[in-house]
């Protein structure tokens, strides 16, 4: 989304995306490229569960900060497999 170097330098400003199509690339098209799109990638009823709760929307936020978004709980195969502790 970003493209930017760790300096800070925008490289290929042409090809970012929206926060949307992001999150989307990396869970259901992830999913149906390496064909588990029937198991994985969306949340409905008979898929595996994984996902994470994270403490402010990708969505809403500005793109430079949505890689300081904390995660809360990770979820895989419907279990809670790393919970944040409380500060």
């Amino acid at each position: 989304m970003n493209r930017r170097t760790p300096s800070g330098r925008v490289i290929g400003p042409d090809q970012r995306i929206p926060p949307y199509a992001a999150l989307r690339a990396v869970t259901a098209t992830a999913a149906w490229q390496i064909k588990e799109e029937k198991t994985k990638g969306t949340l409905e009823p008979g898929k595996l569960a994984d996902l994470v709760i994270l403490a402010k929307n990708p969505l809403t936020v500005s793109a430079e900060a949505i890689g300081e978004i904390a995660v809360l709980e990770t979820i895989k195969e419907g279990k809670t497999v790393y919970l944040r502790e409380e500060k």
